[in-house]
């Protein structure tokens, strides 16, 4: 029997940033095959995912040397959203409950070119000049003139999300387990989220929905499909094994954009539903795993 929900996904997102320099921001990064590649982390990642998916709208924290989730025997991953992504609190005793979801790294398609993007705060810094008599150029420091760079870098990322249907809405720590509806809504919510996911990013909004996706309801708990998707030259790469993978009751999505230049043979031979309609699927074979 199916326990577990699997999907791979192609998208067009920004990287998220990761320690800056003085006033330079640069994009996280990975190394691999000899090249550097832009990403998005999984932390990054799944922390949008939660939020869109309002699993933190019931978030409540609470410091014990660092802040953490708050838990309780009233508050645990059966009654709280929040705790669906995992926990560890050490307040009194100590109890740990991972995620039942998984994301992998959003990494990019292509390799890491540098596009620099130069800003400043040039009119806040003048308005200020103005109402205090004071001259941006001979005053830089006294209006608060601030140049600053960031990295910048919007691709074709991919990444996976597997849920563990077994383990959604159950909390062994406490013995608790919510009703079957509450642990369908939280799997449809997250489908949700990674349908319509859209990303803040230095004040701009970013849309990160799929333009392809391939995956459904496995007995392997794992991303079955991470290592079969593959993206070169804003092409699909079309592979007897991941067609072996799909043919085993999994569903197939895309985007008709003309982002991705081979949608004619993806069409051709992978046979493609729409973005809505794989998600709606998905869904209906969610309900029907719980019996809702």
């Amino acid at each position: 029997m199916s326990k577990a929900l699997t999907i791979t996904v192609v998208a067009n997102m920004t990287s998220n940033y990761s320690e800056g320099l003085g006033n330079i921001s640069s994009v996280q990064k990975v190394f691999k095959n000899q090249k550097v590649y832009a990403i998005r982390s999984r932390e990054s990642l799944k922390n949008a995912t939660c939020v869109q998916a309002g699993l933190y709208d019931d978030l409540h924290t609470q410091l014990d040397g660092a802040m953490q989730k708050y838990v309780s025997e009233e508050v645990n991953a059966a009654t709280c959203r929040a705790l669906e992504g995992g926990y560890m609190s050490t307040q009194g005793t100590t109890y740990v409950r991972n995620s039942s979801f998984y994301l992998t790294d959003a990494i990019s398609c292509e390799s890491f070119i540098n596009e620099t993007r130069f800003h400043n705060n040039l009119y806040l810094a003048s308005a200020h000049a103005k109402e205090n008599n004071l001259n941006v150029q001979q005053n830089p420091k006294e209006v608060g003139l601030m140049p600053y760079q960031y990295e910048y870098d919007k691709s074709l990322k991919s990444y996976s999300m597997t849920i563990d249907l077994d383990m959604v809405g159950k909390d062994e720590n406490f013995d608790a387990e919510a009703e079957k509806t509450e642990k369908n809504d939280r799997v449809v919510s997250l489908l949700n989220a990674i349908e319509n996911l859209s990303l803040v990013v230095k004040g701009n909004l970013d849309n990160a929905e799929p333009i392809f996706v391939v995956g459904g309801l496995s007995d392997r708990k794992t991303h079955y499909f991470e290592n079969v998707v593959n993206i070169k030259g804003h092409k699909l790469i079309i592979t007897k094994d991941l067609k072996d993978k799909i043919s085993k009751g999994f569903y197939v999505g895309l985007l008709e954009c003309g982002v991705l230049e081979n949608e004619n043979d993806i069409e051709k031979e992978l046979k493609p539903l729409s973005i809505t309609r794989f998600f709606e699927n998905l869904k209906s074979n969610v309900k029907e795993y719980y019996g809702v």
